[in-house]
């Protein structure tokens, strides 16, 4: 009986090139799966940025007719909201813009699970993604007007109500809505893209020594 040959490297050849095409396609599939992620993330990022530019802008309007103030150093006699700054009711300073917002929904952000308010009479707290900055002036460019809710104070996810930052307090967002980063409309009606790092160097210099920020 004839003896039978048994390439024993051709087979070792196979195993190790299977395990490379089998990495290969791992790897691919991973590069696949960022992408695709990445692209649902970045219109959502866009349409948020967009969002923070139109109150940004409404915030720049209301300011023209009513000496430079906004809304929250105007009071509600001479339409403004400087009587809710104390208060955790961040809808009562957004309505007061309404004719300048001129819809409910550039308040939420297409991340955030809220739902937009279909008038701003029965506009709320819960029909809001953004934090507004108390005590924002028309005098401090460098101010945190608004921007994302999902923030962090020491680590810390932060509740709705009164936030005050001060330079001791180690500001960030979390994971959710922009993934531990997010959007801001600063006093000079410009939107950035924070990082934690930049954001808590944007709080450092925002121009006041306590950042007041209302948390819907």
């Amino acid at each position: 009986m004839p003896a039978i040959c048994t390439n024993r490297k051709f087979k070792a050849l196979t195993l190790v090139e299977m395990l490379v095409v089998i990495a290969v396609i791992g790897v691919l599939f991973a590069v696949f799966i960022n992408a695709v992620s990445h692209h649902r993330f970045r219109p959502t990022w866009v349409k948020c940025t967009n969002n923070l530019k139109a109150i940004g802008f409404s915030f720049r309007i209301f300011a023209n007719d009513h000496g430079d103030a906004f809304p929250m150093g105007v009071s509600t006699i001479k339409g403004g909201s400087m009587e809710y700054v104390t208060t955790d009711e961040v809808f009562r300073h957004f309505r007061a813009m309404s004719n300048e917002l001129s819809m409910p929904k550039v308040l939420v952000c297409p991340a955030d699970n809220r739902k937009a308010a279909l008038s701003f009479a029965v506009l709320s707290n819960t029909n809001i993604s953004y934090f507004l900055g108390a005590n924002v002036a028309d005098t401090l460019p460098q101010s945190l007007l608004a921007g994302d809710r999902n923030l962090t104070t020491n680590s810390v996810p932060v509740g709705a109500g009164l936030l005050d930052l001060t330079t001791n307090v180690t500001v960030g967002w979390t994971a959710a809505l922009h993934k531990h980063s997010g959007n801001v409309v600063l006093g000079d009606g410009s939107v950035q893209q924070f990082t934690n790092a930049r954001l808590q160097e944007q709080s450092a210099h925002s121009g006041v020594a306590t950042n007041r920020l209302l948390i819907p």
